[in-house]
């Protein structure tokens, strides 16, 4: 399928899930999946990945390749990412392109304002823009998969992350659904562990490190949405710096890639390390968005 063609079929597989109560981004996976035959290719993760942005902001996934910004107004849609949103909010993101505005009406009204005649970089260094997050997704390599006297046109594709070394010294495990609120013990690992059984973005998956029998790593990934696991690291003070955060997420989006499912990583702008954790786990830049709760920009009176 070309890309348009791909886009039309995965609307029509939203449209037809959406009458029926079934979640968008679950259906255009499995169809794929289904129809292609073989694991999803890099292109195709983030058209899915589009799709469903494309539900949170409540706008087109057309919008991510249009220049400059579109306004439109914020919406519960079935299936978007459960984030906390206050009463009123206002919520920007950028694939590289323009940047999608998206909020409850009076934020989009001053957002109009205040971003009239701005560029793209002007836009999120406006004094009411607070916390940069960077979203990463997985590099996907081409791995082909042939029978003897098949020609290259009939070889089977499939992509998978680039998978890294072991770290010597250390023992590795997971941990799956069922047995990971036996964690929550360990408030260490903050960003790894959700804490809560009953979350709407439940732990679903943890990939443990532990040297001598204790942990001292652990990478976990948060089903944030049907089709979309966000992971997260951890790893003690003393055991930093040889390299096991990289490993863990790593090997643990690798496992979510095998499952189904596509992992992708957060973390702020001003946050190095974990970006470069990202880098060397396999990961790069997708989007970059802002979630404001607080509008304290005075705009200038017109004359």
């Amino acid at each position: 399928m070309k890309c348009h063609r791909l886009l039309s079929f995965i609307t029509k597989r939203i449209r037809a899930g959406a009458d029926n109560g079934l979640c968008p981004v679950n259906l255009c996976k499995s169809a794929l999946l289904k129809d292609r035959g073989f694991y999803m290719t890099q292109k195709e993760m983030i058209l899915i990945v589009k799709t469903q942005l494309s539900i949170d902001l409540n706008c087109q996934v057309e919008d991510f390749a249009k220049k400059g910004f579109v306004f439109c107004q914020g919406k519960d849609n079935p299936g978007r990412r459960p984030f906390k949103r206050e009463e009123s909010y206002l919520e920007m993101l950028t694939m590289g392109k323009g940047i999608i505005v998206s909020g409850t009406p009076d934020k989009i009204s001053m957002a109009e304002q205040a971003l009239k005649d701005k560029s793209r970089d002007e836009g999120f260094f406006q004094p009411f823009v607070k916390g940069h997050i960077l979203y990463y997704l997985p590099d996907l390599e081409e791995m082909r998969q042939s029978e003897p006297g098949e020609g290259v046109r009939d070889q089977k594709v499939s992509k998978s992350m680039r998978k890294l070394e072991a770290i010597e010294g250390f023992t590795y495990r997971f941990v799956e659904r069922n047995e990971i609120s036996a964690l929550y013990y360990l408030n260490e690992f903050e960003n790894a562990l959700i804490f809560d059984e009953h979350h709407e973005r439940p732990d679903m998956l943890v990939m443990l490190c532990e040297k001598d029998g204790v942990i001292v790593g652990m990478a976990g990934a948060g089903a944030d949405c049907e089709k979309m696991w966000q992971i997260g690291v951890d790893v003690l003070p003393p055991y930093r710096g040889y390299g096991l955060a990289a490993f863990l997420v790593n090997s643990l989006a690798s496992e979510v890639l095998e499952r189904g499912y596509i992992p992708y990583y957060g973390t702020t702008s001003s946050n190095i390390p974990s970006q470069r954790v990202a880098h060397r786990a396999g990961f790069s830049p997708a989007w970059m968005c802002i979630r404001q709760k607080e509008y304290t920009v005075q705009l200038p009176q017109s004359d």
